[in-house]
């Protein structure tokens, strides 16, 4: 752990606040601001290679220092002064005790709606006003968004910031490739040149992931990613939380259109259809995430293959069910095609009055329905031994869901479906005759046998 500095140039350091992969914070006080300030400190690398990379910083703490002068506003972190040195830099700003917004981006910590529209609301204004400046972020993500306990909110890091007041062949700031991908809009991966446009889709995405705590294209690797934001439609925020109220799958969806002509013309516009959702919110109180029931399902060998996300998504398109003994969760040859995870207690597995088998927490049954497309009909009995607690899903709500979340329950239940068939056709062979001796390999196999010389 590196040791508190007490000084950086006129500043006393009070303590570190921040780390990044370039830079620390600390909050300082000095003669001429009592009150306090945040110094971002960046220390520039020596050796062979660094040179690029040193040039790279100044230009950027450079550019944050010119944007900074043209931008007041009271949801953008103001910049009093960039400060070179030989070996460093120090950035001294305004001290603002909030957090990343990237923290409220989870399934289990979402923020009550209303709060999510405001702190947005103050992102729009925002860089309505920067873009009146003539700038725009190029950086907008939940790690650039800061929010305080009273949601008071500052926009922060306008390193990466275009001065569209400049030609972008001669513009100090104008960098190919800048952003993080999973926030760019479409023109800024095809390095299109930019306008307000490009903050206004990335805040779409920031808006979509505080909604859902997911990110609207999710993929493997960079190259699928970069496709799906070129090519993909968005699914609704209300697939993936239903809670939500009409009218913000029409917001998200014009933050992040493809087309710019249909895309929110400036800050401003996409404020105020924010708004007219904030005022028609009635109940404010926050439904809290439970998560006890996604601990429980956290430790299921089912839910295995299942990220955080994805299982938070699971847990909201299902539904939790508590029964008591004796009670018929699945009827032989009913026409309903849902499928259940055993939670607690004892499930019993019948066909034509006969008892197939006994299931315990953690298994799954009723799956046979769901697979088989063709008829959807329950193949056999389900009746609770004890009181029992299950997680049924439905085909209808599985369809509403994620691409990622409904791929992983077809591998999973598939997985179960075949092993259960397997063990099936064990059990009839035990009974049945002897089977015909193999003397010759199928087409396409080699038959590789040992012959001792």
């Amino acid at each position: 752990m590196s040791e508190l500095p007490s000084r950086i140039g006129r500043f006393e350091i009070l303590e570190k606040v921040g780390q990044g992969a370039t830079a620390t914070v600390y909050r300082a006080v000095s003669p001429d601001h009592p009150e306090g300030v945040a110094i971002k400190h960046v220390r520039f690398g020596q050796g062979d290679g660094e040179a690029r990379r040193v040039r790279r910083l100044k230009k950027l703490l450079k550019a944050e220092a010119a944007v900074a002068r043209r931008l007041e506003h009271p949801n953008i972190i103001r910049i009093d002064e960039v400060v070179f040195e030989d070996d460093a830099a120090h950035v001294v700003m305004e001290y603002f005790p909030g957090l990343p917004l990237a923290r409220h981006c989870r399934f289990d910590n979402l923020l009550p709606l209303h709060r999510v529209m405001g702190i947005v609301f103050k992102c729009c204004m925002a860089l309505d006003h920067a873009f009146r400046q003539g700038v725009v972020h190029r950086d907008i993500k939940p790690d650039n968004i800061l929010v305080d306990a009273e949601d008071n909110v500052k926009i922060t890091d306008f390193g990466l910031a275009l001065n569209l007041d400049r030609k972008q062949q001669s513009d100090s700031t104008f960098i190919v490739g800048v952003g993080s991908p999973a926030y760019m809009s479409p023109e800024q991966i095809k390095s299109y040149p930019l306008n307000q446009k490009t903050d206004l889709y990335s805040l779409g995405v920031v808006l979509f992931h505080l909604l859902t705590g997911r990110l609207p294209f999710r993929a493997n690797n960079h190259a699928q990613l970069i496709y799906k934001i070129l090519n993909a439609d968005p699914p609704s925020p209300s697939r993936l939380n239903p809670d939500l109220p009409q009218g913000v799958d029409a917001v998200v969806a014009k933050a992040l259109e493809k087309d710019l002509y249909s895309r929110y013309r400036n800050g401003a516009q996409f404020a105020q259809d924010l708004s007219a959702i904030r005022y028609k919110i009635v109940d404010e109180s926050q439904r809290p995430s439970d998560t006890r029931r996604f601990e429980v399902l956290r430790r299921l060998a089912f839910f295995t293959e299942f990220d955080d996300v994805e299982l938070w998504e699971a847990l909201r398109i299902s539904a939790w069910r508590r029964v008591d003994a004796g009670v018929a969760v699945f009827r032989e040859n009913d026409e309903d095609p849902r499928f259940a995870l055993l939670i607690d207690g004892e499930v019993e597995i019948s066909i034509d009055g006969r008892r197939v088998e006994r299931l315990g927490p953690g298994s799954a049954f009723g799956e046979l329905a769901w697979l088989d497309v063709g008829t959807s009909r329950q193949m056999t009995t389900a009746v609770t031994v004890v009181e029992s607690i299950y997680l049924e899903v439905s085909p209808s709500a599985l369809a509403l869901a994620s691409e990622e979340v409904r791929d992983k329950f077809r591998a999973v239940v598939g997985a179960i479906a075949a092993r259960r068939c397997a063990e099936a056709m064990r059990a009839i062979a035990a009974g049945g005759e002897q089977a015909l001796p193999a003397r010759r390999a199928a087409p396409g196999r080699l038959d590789l046998q040992l012959v001792d010389d």
